[in-house]
């Protein structure tokens, strides 16, 4: 049937076609009706030189002030094929998110699945990826086909929920697919005016991309009082997508950062045992045994000092530590690897964790906290960079801050002024080809910017 039809409009469209328009519909001829009109004996004058030309004045008194206009021919590219009409029968795919609260029974029952079916493709994915699991603003999507039913969800960036359905069968299929990625590599600088982010921002740089860079620099860089106008930056970094061209993360390659006219430079490279670390141009790990700072973005409000007049009790006292000011919630990480011997309320420290570090000689203390991070108690093991808690007032506090202190064999000293020991560097037996990749990222970053100009 499809196919007489196919046939029928192609010849239908190979014939020319008239039409004639006026302003008004009462004025509207066709030719049949134009025929009509015309007398047998006007007919007859056809045959006569004289009858042709009286034929046209007729003509041009019958369409007096029309417009006659000819339908433009169908191009090349227009004329319809037979085949076609089948090209454009496709699998109808339907497609629903999850909302904030939304269970998976909730979206697929959208796509139209009754709650025993539901249950049958539960039980089928729990030993792949149990439905329990689903997020808010992740997809369910629906293509039936002539014989089966295929449902996807898309776990991550890397992996899709693959449930299918055949025909005459009860029981449902379920298996983790991997997803394509594609990526690309990216190069961009900028100056600091106002803040890194704004300059980021204004160099096309996301912000996942600035957080990285932050992190790869903060061993050496304090962001929070080190920098200043007319700082740089360039970084070489790749951007990765999903296969539907969404973007999921980066990764810095290389980085050179200009710090109160210091340069920082750093490069991505994997070591043989499978660690991904940054280092120096020379091989020496961007890695210290501390971080500068435990806030990434504060301002330090008050220094370590041996007299200070404490702005809550009112007489002078020491102040063993540095104040960070920052919002209250703000992240608070722990600088160095160790184990938690206090978590609780200690007097005018309020929430206070302390953590003594590997080397055993050093532990750090944290006070006024709004809330401890997850799972952070007595006894738990924590790693350099993880969230031990958040910026608060609780104890003797004004406003919200973090009390920062750095010990040694329980002796407060100035955290400021510590010196941060590097980690390992590139093993000898893998320097000379570190030096190798790193002179072709390094080369690559500096390489000057070529513009586009579209003519």
């Amino acid at each position: 049937m499809q196919q007489d039809f196919a046939n029928r409009v192609v010849r239908e469209s190979a014939r020319p076609s008239v039409s004639c328009r006026k302003d008004s519909p009462s004025s509207r001829f066709s030719l049949h009706a134009f025929a009509s009109k015309v007398s047998a004996s006007h007919r007859m004058m056809l045959l006569s030189a004289g009858g042709l030309l009286s034929m046209v004045l007729l003509v041009s008194l019958v369409f007096s002030g029309s417009r006659v206009d000819a339908s433009v021919p169908i191009t090349k590219e227009e004329w319809l094929e037979v085949h076609s009409l089948e090209k454009t029968v496709e699998h109808a795919v339907k497609k629903v998110t999850l909302k904030s609260g939304d269970a998976a029974a909730t979206a697929l029952g959208k796509l139209g699945f009754p709650f025993a079916e539901v249950i049958q493709m539960s039980k089928a994915s729990k030993g792949v990826y149990p439905l329990k699991n689903v997020r808010a603003g992740q997809t369910f999507s629906r293509e039936d086909e002539n014989t089966q039913i295929h449902v996807y969800y898309d776990v991550n960036a890397k992996q899709r929920l693959h449930l299918h359905l055949a025909e005459g069968e009860e029981v449902w299929g379920a298996e983790l697919q991997q997803r394509a990625v594609n990526s690309r590599q990216v190069r961009a600088s900028g100056v600091i005016h106002d803040s890194l982010f704004a300059a980021a921002l204004e160099a096309g740089i996301d912000e996942r991309t600035t957080m990285n860079l932050i992190d790869i620099f903060g061993w050496d860089i304090d962001f929070s009082r080190d920098l200043r106008s007319g700082d740089r930056f360039s970084v070489l970094y790749e951007e990765q997508f999903d296969d539907e061209g969404g973007m999921h993360g980066s990764v810095i390659l290389a980085a050179e950062f200009m710090n109160q006219s210091k340069s920082y430079k750093a490069i991505r490279y994997e070591l043989a045992n499978g660690n991904v670390e940054y280092f120096t141009p020379e091989g020496r790990s961007m890695r210290k045994t501390y971080l500068k700072s435990p806030v990434k973005f504060s301002r330090i409000s008050s220094r370590f000092s041996t007299s200070r007049k404490h702005p809550v009790l009112g007489y002078t006292r020491a102040h063993r530590g540095v104040d960070y000011a920052a919002s209250s919630g703000t992240p608070i990480r722990a600088i160095g690897d160790g184990r938690v011997v206090y978590a609780g309320r200690k007097g005018g420290y309020g929430r206070f964790v302390e953590i003594r570090h590997t080397n055993s000689a050093h532990s750090t203390a944290y006070a006024h906290l709004r809330r401890y991070g997850g799972g952070i108690k007595r006894g738990k093991r924590v790693k350099q960079g993880q969230i031990i808690g958040y910026v608060g007032m609780s104890g003797l506090a004004t406003g919200p801050h973090l009390h920062f202190e750095f010990r040694v064999r329980g002796r407060a000293v100035n955290p400021l002024a510590v010196k941060h020991a590097p980690a390992r560097p590139v093993p000898e037996k893998e320097l000379a080809q570190f030096k190798d990749v790193a002179s072709n990222m390094f080369a690559q970053l500096s390489a000057p910017l070529i513009a586009l100009v579209w003519e």
